[in-house]
Order: structure tokens, then C-alpha cells, then sequence
């Protein structure tokens, strides 16, 4: 699943592509979780933000109401802005722009979701109205993060994942980031000491995301059709049977509350 670093490369990357442009027409698949992109036509575009793992196309309606094409990608959704009609294949949606190209979002497994609804009215979407700080976010510190783990029995990797302690982070930065704090995936507490370091190697983990343009395993591609260049920096996830480029250990890899996990013992001993 696309976690913040490709969400946030896409937002960028259709940013100056979109803004200023009117939505004339739209398409979709007939699931009810593609039909509100219809909502947005005759909407335009003012700016496009990220929330955690969503993209939320700012737009202004014929009325001059507010309001916010939210998507979703799921596990396999790829937007992109084309010049020509899109493949049929997995096209799940997609807008008309005013200078004649085509905002498309295919989706091969169908797991992603679009909403359109008035700016900021998130409360029927219970996962992002929920969502945590922002992990550049000043609410997003040590202090923050070691009370939350301190009021959950679950085990910290879960707490991560789960977006409400903080936003955007999914199996592979999670893996990354715990790797690099030296931190085991599978405790339950946290000192004020280790969650400052945690809440610093979050942040590391995501910018080397950002940096290399996300992260490519199997279905990960930007806007323009680029594979990530991600994959080739990480220390941890995926790497399971490997040694340890710290100390030289070798990874464990095991199912941890149904994702897989990898850690090392040694560094990351509980």
C-alpha cells in the first residue's frame, strides 16, 4: 500500500499539473466507492493536499462552495494525468480537465476509495477524520508518543500502523523506523527517552521516502510512471534471512498482528 512518502510524491507531482483547472466531466467504475467522483464536476481546482495516506483535491464549486475531492489509493492505485483517453483496463475513474487531458486513477485490486464532500466535513470518513498528527506535526513529539503507547496494551509496531498516533506510516517505514531506533517491533512499552528517538527516526525513515521518490516492491509508481528508487535504501523491511547491515545479525521476519514484520534480535532485543 502506497504509505505517506508515495502519496506525498504524487501530490507533488500533480500539483502544478491540476491546479487551476476546472473538472468539465468525469467517469466510474459503478462501485459506490468511485461514483462521488462524479460530484466534482464543474469544480475548480485550488490546491491539492495530503492527510496521512489520503490526497485531498481542494476545488471550488459552480456555487463558490468549498469542498474536497478525497482519494484513497488502496493498494494498487496509480493517478495519473494524460494527454489521450486512458487504458480501459482497472480504470476506475476519471476527470475531464478544460485544456482537453484526463485525470485517470486506475486500481487493479479495487481497494482504493474516493469521496467528494464540503471542505473539512470528514466525519463519514471515520479513518480520516481519526487520523493522528502529521509526523512533521510539533504534536507529534516523544512526550506524545510514549503517552500513547502507555494507554494501549498493543504492541508498538501495531500502535504505529493503526494512523491515530501518527499519520502516514505504514509496514515498511514502521519496520524502518524501529530498525533504525534500535527499538523492538513487538513491545509494549516505551520510555520518554526511546519515543523521542522513535519519533526522530520516523521522521528519517519518511524523508528517505520523500527523498528517493517512495519506495517500489511490486505495484508502486508515481504519476509519471516511475518506479521508486526506495527500495534500494532500506536498511530492515523486506529483508528478512539477511544480515544485519548494523551489526550482522541475522533478520528475523514473522507475522506480527497479521503484518509482516522484520527486526533484528540483536540490535532490536526486547
Amino acid at each position: 500500500m502506497p504509505e505517506l512518502p508515495e502519496v506525498e510524491t504524487i501530490r507533488r507531482q500533480l500539483e502544478p499539473k491540476l491546479i487551476g483547472r476546472e473538472f468539465v466531466d468525469a467517469g466510474s467504475h459503478e462501485s459506490s466507492k468511485f461514483t462521488p467522483a462524479l460530484e466534482a464536476i464543474g469544480g475548480e481546482v485550488v490546491g491539492i493536499r495530503r492527510r496521512g495516506k489520503y490526497l485531498l483535491v481542494d476545488h471550488r464549486r459552480p456555487d463558490d462552495s468549498a469542498a474536497e475531492l478525497i482519494i484513497h489509493l488502496g493498494m494498487t492505485g496509480r493517478l495519473a494525468v494524460m494527454d489521450n483517453d486512458p487504458e480501459e483496463d482497472y480504470l476506475r475513474a476519471w476527470w475531464g480537465l478544460d485544456d482537453g487531458r484526463i485525470l485517470s486513477f486506475h486500481d487493479v485490486r479495487r481497494f482504493g476509495r474516493i469521496h467528494c464532500v464540503d471542505t473539512g466535513d470528514h466525519g463519514a470518513i471515520p479513518t480520516l477524520h481519526s487520523l493522528g498528527p502529521e509526523p512533521w506535526d510539533d504534536e507529534f513529539d516523544g512526550r506524545h508518543l510514549a503517552d500513547f503507547v502507555k494507554r494501549s496494551d498493543r504492541h508498538l509496531k501495531t500502535i504505529l500502523l493503526a494512523q491515530r498516533a501518527v499519520a502516514g506510516v505504514g509496514n515498511i517505514y514502521a519496520d524502518e523506523a524501529l530498525w533504525l531506533a534500535e527499538i523492538n517491533p513487538s513491545t509494549r512499552r516505551l520510555s520518554r527517552e526511546r519515543a523521542d528517538r522513535l519519533v526522530e527516526t520516523v521522521r528519517e525513515a519518511l524523508q528517505s521516502g520523500l527523498d528517493h521518490g517512495g519506495t517500489t516492491l511490486r505495484d508502486y509508481v508515481d504519476s509519471d510512471g516511475a518506479t521508486g528508487e526506495n527500495q534500494h535504501e532500506l536498511f530492515c523491511y523486506g529483508r528478512g534471512g539477511e544480515p544485519c547491515l548494523r551489526c550482522g545479525t541475522v533478520l528475523r521476519r514473522r507475522e506480527l498482528d497479521a503484518r509482516t514484520t522484520t527486526w533484528c534480535p540483536t540490535c532490536q532485543a526486547r
